[in-house]
């Protein structure tokens, strides 16, 4: 069986995106793989001053991670900071890790550029990045295109530490492999572009029913007439609707083929949308409010998963102490 790392910053509410583009498959995954999903809590400090928004946001990511169908029988989830050896790690890292390795990384200009103050830590970041992967021995983990050099940095510094301290005798770190996640689960926000909070464009599966189809109706559409035929893959409703749905299901083949036909009004594909989501997400909209008012059993979840992370990453810690003479 092999093992599967991924985590996620707290940054606020999960959204269709999250969903079509990482958890789905988590939930898929999860039942022949060992998984290892943690909330990245101290990345989150790097863009974020607000100790009551992190614990807020942090607890509604473990909520919504479970209401969308991970199983804490079958996953490991857990918080950041629960895991102290992981920062342990990354100072070990940081230690062999050469300057020119992190003036390479394109995350610190880009997210310096988006205005984040350019602290150590946000400079610093793929190090503890690469400590949070190479903590669990993962054999994969799943990553968009754009993530994909924190995993060569990560690959690259545990190569480094491997050859300076492990010459003669087995490596401390396993080199995980990039899974790169398909385009296809890159989901358009209602304005076109990549769903994200920070473009204020994602839709949120658990909003109520009237906001949620209030929402949907502001999707950015063209102005081809209602009667004129139209192209189902030019349309971000249709985007948004296939990717959910899946490509060959029935429900997609015929609204694609009412585009095709004329007569149909963006509007009537926006309420087949809605009406999709709430058909695909009502046990997960039921089994979230249930969560939201048992924090005895998110509190156990996140206890349960800890331990088990702590298991497994105090091995890894115990070989690097090791071989550096701690």
């Amino acid at each position: 069986m092999k093992c599967v790392l991924s985590g996620i910053q707290p940054s606020g509410q999960l959204h269709l995106g999250n969903y079509a583009g990482a958890i789905r498959q988590f939930v898929q995954m999860q039942h022949d793989h060992e998984m290892y999903i943690f909330v990245a809590s101290y990345h989150a400090l790097t863009s974020g001053r607000d100790a009551d928004a992190l614990r807020g946001n942090t607890r509604q990511v473990v909520i919504d991670y479970l209401a969308f169908g991970l199983e804490p029988s079958q996953t490991n989830l857990y918080l950041q900071q629960d895991v102290p050896e992981v920062t342990e790690l990354a100072w070990i890292l940081s230690c062999v890790c050469p300057k020119n390795l992190m003036d390479k990384a394109t995350s610190y200009k880009d997210k310096v550029a988006q205005g984040l103050p350019a602290s150590v830590g946000l400079y610093t970041y793929p190090i503890l990045q690469a400590s949070d992967i190479l903590s669990v021995d993962p054999d994969l983990v799943p990553v968009g295109e754009d993530q994909r050099q924190h995993i060569e940095i990560t690959r690259d510094l545990a190569q480094k530490f491997n050859h300076c301290y492990c010459q003669e005798s087995d490596d401390v770190f396993r080199l995980p492999d990039a899974m790169i996640r398909e385009e296809a689960g890159v989901l358009p926000g209602i304005d076109g572009r990549k769903m994200s909070k920070s473009y204020d464009n994602a839709i949120d599966p658990f909003m109520d029913e009237k906001p949620l189809r209030k929402r949907i109706m502001k999707i950015v559409t063209d102005t081809t007439p209602v009667e004129a035929p139209k192209d189902p893959q030019r349309c971000t409703i249709f985007q948004i609707f296939r990717a959910l749905a899946g490509p060959d299901d029935t429900r997609t083949t015929d609204l694609a083929n009412q585009y095709r036909a004329g007569g149909m009004g963006y509007s009537n594909a926006k309420q087949a949308l809605f009406e999709l989501i709430m058909d695909l997400f009502g046990e997960a909209r039921r089994r979230r409010t249930e969560l939201m008012t048992d924090p005895s059993y998110i509190e156990k979840v996140l206890r349960d998963g800890a331990d088990a992370a702590r298991a497994k990453v105090s091995q890894v810690t115990r070989r690097a102490r090791d071989a550096v003479g701690l």
